[in-house]
């Protein structure tokens, strides 16, 4: 664990994207105590400019609403919606691409051929089907952006079956007589583990662009103030205020830079070839 930690800190970006995202998580853990009043409550005069009123630093929107108290009630939603659906896809994609990985044949091809199914169509296009479809929540964001992420997963740990299943510890767990199940989750999966942390790190980025998107084009959840949201709302507005889009994009660029540096600094970390070399 020492090892890795300094392999990971050694990551400039890494460190600089470890600091940001730990706040843009306490800003969404505590997103209640920083502002006690709803995103959606008129509490001042519409579009006040940003740090010309102390007690609305952000400023306000054309309805009089605290950008501010918007930003943070949008980063708890926002990495909600990431976080869940970037675990479910990881699910999937794991279950898929383990069964697929291991057993071969006829049941790789049939599984591939559903994964691939899946990537020729857009992600952002299928995404927006799928939540016009089941009615735009929380639930259906979650479940569309989850549908459409889970593919590179199942490919990724495909082939880091099909080597490991190849290795010598592999063959002895089949020797003494194990069931197929039990080596998958205790013998292989557990050395596939690193490039999966990798890829979900990533995955949660692209998950924030595109909740993004949906908000933006209509189609998040009206009962949650999200990012997108803010952005598409404000898209009116833009020459008259153009801080009400302003704010809520360097909050998605922070968050989304933050954690592909993080992930850039665990793709460092637990490469085992850079391990090898001693870099």
């Amino acid at each position: 664990m020492r090892h890795f930690l300094r392999r990971f800190l050694a990551h400039k970006g890494a460190a600089f994207g470890t600091f940001v995202l730990l706040g843009v998580v306490l800003i969404a853990a505590f997103a209640s105590v920083l502002y006690d009043q709803s995103p959606w409550m008129m509490v001042a005069q519409p579009l006040i400019p940003p740090f010309t009123d102390p007690a609305h630093p952000f400023g306000t929107d054309m309805l009089g609403r605290d950008i501010g108290a918007g930003l943070v009630f949008g980063t708890r939603v926002s990495l909600l919606i990431a976080v869940v659906s970037t675990a479910m896809a990881v699910l999937i994609g794991v279950l898929t691409g383990a069964v697929s990985g291991y057993y071969g044949g006829w049941v790789d091809d049939l599984l591939m051929r559903w994964t691939e199914f899946f990537q020729t169509i857009p992600q952002l296009a299928m995404a927006l089907v799928l939540v016009a479809i089941f009615t735009p929540s929380v639930y259906s964001i979650v479940g569309a952006i989850a549908v459409v992420s889970w593919p590179p997963v199942a490919r990724l740990v495909r082939s880091e079956f099909m080597t490991l299943k190849e290795r010598e510890f592999t063959q002895a767990a089949i020797v003494i007589g194990q069931r197929p199940s039990r080596i998958i989750f205790t013998q292989i999966l557990p050395n596939a583990v690193s490039p999966i942390i990798v890829t979900a790190s990533l995955m949660t980025a692209t998950a924030i662009l595109t909740e993004s998107a949906l908000s933006f084009l209509g189609l998040g959840d009206h009962d949650l103030m999200s990012w997108g949201f803010m952005i598409g709302a404000a898209r009116t507005m833009l020459r008259d205020a153009p801080w009400m889009s302003v704010w809520p994009g360097v909050a998605i660029l922070l968050a989304v830079l933050a954690i592909n540096l993080v992930g850039e600094g665990l793709n460092d970390a637990l490469n085992p070839q850079l391990r090898k070399r001693g870099e």
